[in-house]
């Protein structure tokens, strides 16, 4: 079964063509630019040189359509012809509390989308278009919707609500949603397995540290509580995003700036965290690099970055009275050894030791990185949310083949 992921931003596609009876990646690329007349197509296929593209393309239908005579054609293709596709799994970013699993996309799920395009302005709206554009050029396909926020639907409502006045949740569902789900789901299931555990056994942590960063509390399967909240600029420090402050902050710095509404949330959103503080970049590497070269707001900002981390794996270790496993994930947490290092570091209570040289390889694979002694099995596990979109989506249209 072939099944196509799609994840659309306001001016991006972004794709990936599964061959689901083996799991593996016909092809995978990106639109850029729509909207221009220099938009930008990329292809890779599986043993073949990298295919770039310019072009106009001024809106997702268009776009969507190029990728499809792309993954058909006689030079660069992989399938014959769209009937090939059995089902499309798309990103959506917000389900709000209407959905907590992936579904199969309908007039009433397309309706309960768009209810929450003011929860997710940014992300729903682009969602939707993917959607309308490829239910059009693919009607044959199944259209599976996986929701980044649906496997936090499990969160107890002492998690998940604000200690505001109830009449703001009712009227507007102001609340802790999270996100970043489809991957906690997908590494937690992943660790599981590695150590061949049931995971309804397990107490699971998963950190997807990246540009932007969540924590995860996972107990029997579940998730009990995330770092993220009504939106994701709650939580950790991250690239550009500022994490947890003190909400008396926005209307001080907003007087005595006089800044506007879009004004101060550009600042939390995109001139904050890593960038903010080292006042040099978002980019974790190019902060271990200055930090190490005694680059003092580099340092700061580490040392910031992972106490935050360290501080909320010590308190979902409380909320869950435990932990048995521990989980570095995304581009952060897979790839940088010291960041890892340092979390891990100051978490001795917990009876976490960290096999140095197991930490220190540079290896795209799922792995222990903790002791044979340690008492928390603490893992890297590359995160996949294509496959597990894709996953979703096999396991929906078999559902109503039966």
């Amino acid at each position: 079964m072939k099944v196509l992921i799609i994840n659309c931003g306001s001016s991006s596609i972004k794709y990936e063509l599964f061959e689901m009876t083996t799991e593996s990646v016909l092809a995978e690329g990106v639109v850029e630019r729509i909207g221009t007349d220099s938009a930008i197509i990329k292809l890779r296929v599986t043993g073949r040189d990298p295919l770039v593209q310019t072009s106009e393309i001024l809106d997702h239908q268009v776009g969507l359509s190029r990728v499809l005579s792309l993954l058909m054609s006689r030079e660069q293709g992989v399938i014959q012809s769209a009937e090939e596709v059995k089902a499309v799994g798309h990103r959506v970013v917000h389900g709000g509390e209407y959905f907590s699993e992936a579904v199969i996309i309908d007039p009433k799920v397309r309706q309960a989308i768009r209810q929450t395009i003011d929860l997710a302005p940014l992300h729903n709206l682009p969602n939707l278009l993917g959607i309308d554009a490829a239910q059009s050029q693919l009607p044959q396909a199944v259209h599976v919707a996986v929701f980044d926020t649906a496997f936090h639907q499990t969160m107890p409502t002492y998690a998940y609500m604000y200690p505001l006045p109830r009449v703001l949740y009712e009227k507007y569902k102001i609340r802790r949603y999270g996100f970043h789900g489809t991957s906690h789901k997908y590494v937690s299931q992943r660790a599981a397995a590695f150590l061949k555990r049931p995971i309804e056994e397990l107490k699971i942590i998963s950190c997807h540290i990246g540009n932007g960063a969540s924590v995860a509390a996972i107990r029997q399967g579940k998730s009990v509580d995330t770092s993220m909240g009504m939106t994701p600029l709650e939580g950790l420090m991250m690239g550009t995003r500022c994490g947890d402050i003190d909400p008396a902050i926005v209307p001080y710095v907003m007087a005595r700036e006089e800044l506007t509404l879009a004004e101060v949330k550009s600042m939390m959103n995109k001139h904050s965290g890593l960038l903010g503080i080292s006042g040099l970049s978002e980019d974790m590497r190019v902060i271990e690099e200055a930090a190490e070269q005694g680059h003092a707001q580099a340092k700061l900002a580490l040392d910031m970055y992972v106490y935050k981390i360290r501080k909320v794996i010590g308190s979902y270790v409380a909320a869950m009275n435990g932990m048995d496993v521990l989980i570095f994930t995304a581009g952060v947490g897979e790839n940088s050894s010291l960041v890892r290092e340092r979390v891990c570091k100051n978490l001795t209570c917990f009876g976490i030791e960290l096999d140095d040289g197991q930490n220190q390889l540079r290896r795209k694979e799922e792995r222990r990185i903790s002791t044979s002694s340690s008492k928390v099995e603490v893992l890297v596990i590359p995160t996949n949310e294509e496959l597990m979109i894709a996953r979703e989506a096999k396991k929906l249209v078999e559902k109503i083949s039966l």
